[in-house]
């Protein structure tokens, strides 16, 4: 986990699940073989800085077992609002920006929690996804009378991750009861909150019934589904004046290496994996030698390029993961730095970075250069 995180999330995974039939948390129940909460784990990792997931008494050596030790994972409360107040208390104290999600609403994308995290960074003190209501809704007395009926055009089913202000979400769970949803806390206080557009596939488990259409929703998705892998190593120069430029950012402490362009490894590799995941050769038939246009191009150039060509072979970009393996430079401290450049290289597709050493093995190990190796997942669009 980043040393002083600035962002975090909240998954509320302590509730049970009976209305599916099940002596057990919700959050553990599974889909094609993975629970609910590890699911919504991994949509939600690439994105914030720490997780903190609340579990029913009991079970909390069962999420452990999940995450290990890539999210904090404490005991709920009796309440939704009480779990949610125990994991804010859990927070670095650095978080600014928080997203409250679900465990139940396991297939909301990583996307989803971008766009509501770039709100917040933006200056919004709150942020939902919601979706237009398509049914007509109808207000109903105890007696089972219709009351009235809302115009359905200003109405909107709200869905999480809900994006807050850290501020602002502890002093709207200060003021008021439980709420099952931390939005209508925040309004309570007469803070503006702004909706964003959600997605269908973001739907709530409760229902037996809802098993069946998050099933449909994954199977859909992965017939459509390629997966690419791509390599890239360079030697650091004895030019002492060339620049270090690694996953799209600049390392002016540590010398850079010799290439056809900047010889950013992750970058290229990253390239790599996406041709090979589109069938649109690879990094060397794209932008090699051959091409004289690329000498000395940066590597955020050529992801923008390959982000091109590959949208116009008719893919999108799921998931993009690199690891760097070098002794030098450290990493670590501009992971999230790295993250949200090569991000918006590619126009705003969750990546996940990672480094590595080799214990003094290989050249990366002997300190003579750097490698890295990327896996793209990408999407065929109808």
């Amino acid at each position: 986990m980043n040393q002083n995180p600035s962002s975090a999330a909240i998954i509320a995974g302590a509730g049970m699940g009976h209305r599916l039939g099940a002596q057990l948390p919700k959050a553990l129940i599974q889909i094609d073989g993975i629970t609910l909460v590890e699911r919504a784990f991994a949509a939600l990792s690439t994105v914030v800085d720490e997780i903190v997931i609340t579990a029913p008494a009991g079970y909390e050596d069962q999420f452990r077992s999940i995450v290990g030790e890539s999210a904090k994972v404490i005991t709920g409360g009796v309440l939704r609002s009480d779990s949610v107040n125990l994991a804010l208390n859990s927070l670095s104290s650095s978080v600014k920006y928080v997203l409250v999600h679900d465990a139940a609403r396991a297939l909301a994308s990583s996307a989803l929690a971008i766009d509501v995290l770039r709100e917040l960074e933006n200056g919004e003190a709150a942020v939902i996804p919601a979706l237009n209501v398509v049914d007509t809704i109808k207000e109903v007395d105890r007696d089972g009378y219709v009351r009235s009926t809302p115009d359905r055009s200003v109405l909107r089913a709200v869905q999480t991750p809900q994006g807050f202000s850290v501020e602002v979400l502890r002093r709207a769970h200060e003021a008021s009861e439980d709420a099952t949803d931390d939005a209508a806390l925040v309004e309570a206080l007469g803070i503006k909150v702004k909706t964003i557009a959600g997605e269908a596939r973001a739907m709530k488990i409760t229902n037996p019934e809802d098993l069946a259409i998050a099933v449909t929703y994954l199977r859909d998705s992965a017939e459509n589904l390629r997966v690419g892998v791509g390599t890239d190593a360079h030697a650091f120069s004895s030019d002492t004046l060339r620049q270090l430029w690694l996953a799209g950012i600049h390392w002016p402490e540590v010398v850079g290496v010799d290439g056809h362009s900047d010889g950013d490894v992750a970058a290229h590799a990253i390239c790599d994996a996406l041709f090979s995941a589109t069938g649109l050769g690879d990094l060397g038939s794209n932008f090699g030698v051959s091409e004289p246009e690329y000498a000395g191009a940066s590597g955020l150039t050529l992801l923008k390029e390959t982000l091109r060509r590959v949208t116009t072979a008719g893919y999108a970009i799921n998931n993009v993961a690199v690891q760097i393996v070098c002794n030098k430079p450290k990493i670590g401290s501009r992971r999230m730095e790295a993250i949200e450049v090569l991000s918006n290289a590619l126009g705003g597709a969750p990546v996940s970075v990672t480094a590595t050493s080799t214990d003094g093995l290989g050249f990366t190990g002997e300190g003579k250069g750097i490698s890295a190796i990327a896996t793209a997942l990408v999407v065929m669009r109808n």
